[in-house]
């Protein structure tokens, strides 16, 4: 299959080797993540490039009895416990959703539970900071389950499953970007995934450059239900198009010519909407070519395109995401900077020559806290291996 003379390769990543049910306690990891370009675009079946990223959520399991859940998190300090037969369990917005989600979902789907389990979780992405939290706790407990229950299915099931949890049991409709890059992630590595076929090509990530994530330290309170809202203004602008498109059943489908010429009669917002979507596609092929050929400057432009696109179309920004880019570009050594996740808060993500790393972390921060009172934290990661078993240290 071929995207704009972009050869994509449908890869695939095995699965860990999970042989037999265990009496002892089995440990899973699963990374967060950092989304280069094309963001909001997954649930719009377009084009995305994230990696896998040096955090991970680790989920050691045992076998359960009497059809008990039992989840105990270090971070909160919690312990709490689900009974898998009760017919009555939901989302309460609390951190046991996502882990909770994942059984849910799993039994509905066919994958009874047998005595349940009993789940320790430790977290190393932060929550809140659009590094995707979510999905490495989900990716993570999916496997743990999976693998006490002596079952292996592919990397890209797990990825759908947890997603599944995400969309109908916790609520965020979320697409399939963060669960699947968990998953399929590979070390030194972006993944460019095509959010309808699942087919994904990996690019090899600069050995000169490196990438920099600045957490602005705020998750501001209406992202969940901002993120939801762009999502059904996206719908609005799908319907909209296939009144007079008939090939066309999401977003990616609508090329910028049919939005200028067919887009007139649409509401200001949702024009803009629809414009973010189709140009952030657009960036997502041209930006995997740049990796190809080796263009750090033509691959920051479009990160920097992205960014404007996201706040003055989009509106996912905040002043605190659009002061932390500003500073980046101001910075020699920065070929491109945006932000990344849900919005409203969280990351930005940087591109930033190897020898200057150090330099751009003191001259972000010191401007940062200047002008927010605010001390964010700077992580330098590079591309991760996606979730896999691991043995205990």
């Amino acid at each position: 299959m071929k995207w704009d003379g972009l050869l994509l390769s449908n890869l695939t990543k095995m699965t860990p080797n999970i042989d037999i049910m265990a009496s002892t306690p089995r440990t899973f990891r699963a990374p967060g993540r950092v989304n280069l370009i094309g963001e909001h675009t997954d649930y719009n079946e377009g084009f995305v490039m994230p990696v896998a990223i040096g955090f991970s959520t680790y989920v050691t399991v045992a076998p359960g009895s009497e059809r008990k859940l039992s989840l105990f998190s270090e971070n909160f300090a919690e312990q709490i416990e689900f009974d898998l037969d009760d017919p009555n369990l939901r989302a309460t917005r609390h951190w046991s959703d996502y882990p909770l989600g994942v059984a849910v979902t799993l039994e509905r789907a066919g994958y009874r539970l047998g005595d349940g389990a009993s789940l320790r979780i430790h977290g190393e992405v932060p929550i809140g900071s659009g590094l995707s939290s979510s999905a490495a706790i989900e990716v993570a407990t999916c496997y743990a389950l999976l693998g006490n229950l002596g079952l292996t299915i592919t990397p890209v099931e797990i990825a759908k499953l947890c997603q599944r949890a995400e969309n109908e049991f916790v609520g965020m409709r979320c697409g399939i970007m963060d669960q699947f890059v968990s998953c399929c992630g590979h070390a030194g590595q972006a993944l460019m995934l095509d959010c309808r076929s699942l087919e994904f090509e990996l690019l090899p990530l600069p050995p000169d450059a490196r990438l920099v994530i600045c957490n602005t330290m705020v998750s501001h309170s209406l992202a969940a239900a901002e993120y939801n809202t762009r999502r059904a203004e996206c719908e609005a602008g799908v319907r909209h198009f296939s009144e007079s498109l008939p090939n066309v059943r999401a977003l990616r489908d609508v090329t910028y010519a049919e939005l200028k010429r067919s887009g007139g009669d649409l509401s200001a917002v949702i024009y803009r909407r629809c414009r973010h979507i189709i140009t952030e596609n657009t960036r997502v092929v041209e930006a995997a070519a740049c990796l190809q050929q080796g263009d750090l400057a033509g691959f920051g432009r479009l990160m920097n395109e992205s960014h404007v696109s996201l706040r003055d179309d989009y509106e996912v920004s905040c002043k605190e995401l659009d002061l932390m880019v500003e500073r980046a570009q101001e910075f020699d050594g920065v070929y491109g900077a945006r932000m990344t996740g849900g919005g409203f808060g969280g990351c930005t993500v940087n591109l930033v020559a190897a020898e200057k790393v150090e330099e751009f972390k003191r001259f972000v921060s010191q401007g940062y806290t200047a002008a927010t009172g605010l001390l964010p934290e700077i992580y330098v990661s590079s591309a991760a291996e996606g979730a896999e078993e691991v043995t205990a240290d």
